[in-house]
């Protein structure tokens, strides 16, 4: 048994069976994958796959035990490779950080600028992606750091931070008739078409729920990934826009409104979240300090441990 076969596990996983795209991730043959799996399976006395002729179809049920603790291998071994590095080349490497588009914009800027002042001779490798895909970054060791407003919380294998809170506006148009509506009402809003983000990204839920609280079905004509886009078509006069706050700049956005509604969305938390095991080096946690001051090295651990106790 070495690392390649298990890797090979893990890769076949990850790449739904597919031995071409298998020997491809790991710079090899697809002879060599298959004889590393049957060298394994000869060598442990069980099959690992369920197979169609020449196809693999799926893990069985002892490949799937398998998976498991091979995870776990190659995670550790991959922390004793961090582990050196941290005592060898300590202001040295490569961080990895996957947000989405949102957080990468408007949160982290500042963030990162100072990140490399501090550590000019780290790689810092930032990444946008949904919430899912975030998730999947991380388990899947591709990513060491994630921040994202969804899904975060929700798994199990993932230890999550809270970063900070932010509220939702309403912008629209220089001089529309909203801005003469105070309060703002989730009434008044729902008299005009929506533009606003896709569902499951920057506090979507929120803003459909308070809608359906209320017994409103809003006009939501167009979504977006990113609140740029939104602002733009807002422009255009395609309808009223619902963004994050801090996606507002009155600067920039000289042609159009915000309108404050935190009083209708309600509050969205913003997560730092961490794969459970993941050794991190100091840097990384010096990271997210700056993320937020009170996220340090011990509290970050302290937490940590208290997940993994319950």
């Amino acid at each position: 048994m070495n690392f390649q076969q298990l890797r090979i596990i893990r890769e076949a996983v990850r790449c739904n069976f597919n031995l071409t795209e298998v020997g491809n991730a790991l710079f090899t043959s697809q002879s060599g994958v298959s004889k590393h799996i049957k060298d394994l399976e000869d060598e442990l006395g069980v099959e690992l796959f369920v197979r169609r002729g020449r196809r693999l179809l799926d893990l069985t049920e002892p490949g799937r035990e398998l998976l498991q603790i091979v995870e776990r291998i190659l995670l550790d071994a991959n922390n004793i490779k961090n582990l050196v590095e941290q005592y060898s080349r300590r202001d040295e490497g490569q961080l990895t950080v996957v947000a989405t588009h949102t957080q990468a914009r408007y949160s982290l800027p500042k963030v990162i600028t100072e990140f490399k002042k501090a550590f000019p001779k780290v790689h810092l490798k930032l990444h946008q992606a949904s919430p899912n895909e975030i998730v999947a970054m991380l388990l899947n060791g591709e990513a060491d750091i994630g921040v994202a407003t969804e899904a975060l919380t929700d798994v199990t294998r993932l230890d999550s931070f809270p970063y900070y809170t932010w509220h939702h506006s309403v912008i629209v148009p220089a001089g529309h008739p909203l801005e003469q509506e105070s309060p703002l009402t989730l009434q008044a809003i729902a008299r005009y078409p929506i533009v606003t983000y896709h569902e499951g990204l920057t506090g979507r839920t929120k803003i459909d729920k308070s809608f359906s609280d209320a017994g409103l079905t809003p006009d939501i004509v167009m979504s977006a990934l990113d609140a740029d886009v939104i602002k733009t078509y807002v422009e255009l006069d395609m309808g009223i826009g619902i963004i994050a706050s801090m996606a507002f700049n009155p600067v920039k956005d000289t042609d159009l409104r915000q309108l404050t509604c935190e009083h209708l969305f309600g509050a969205n938390t913003t997560y730092i979240a961490l794969r459970r095991g993941h050794y991190l080096r100091s840097f990384a946690y010096r990271f997210i300090e700056l993320c937020s001051p009170r996220l340090d090295e011990a509290t970050i651990r302290a937490g940590s441990s208290m997940v993994h106790s319950d």
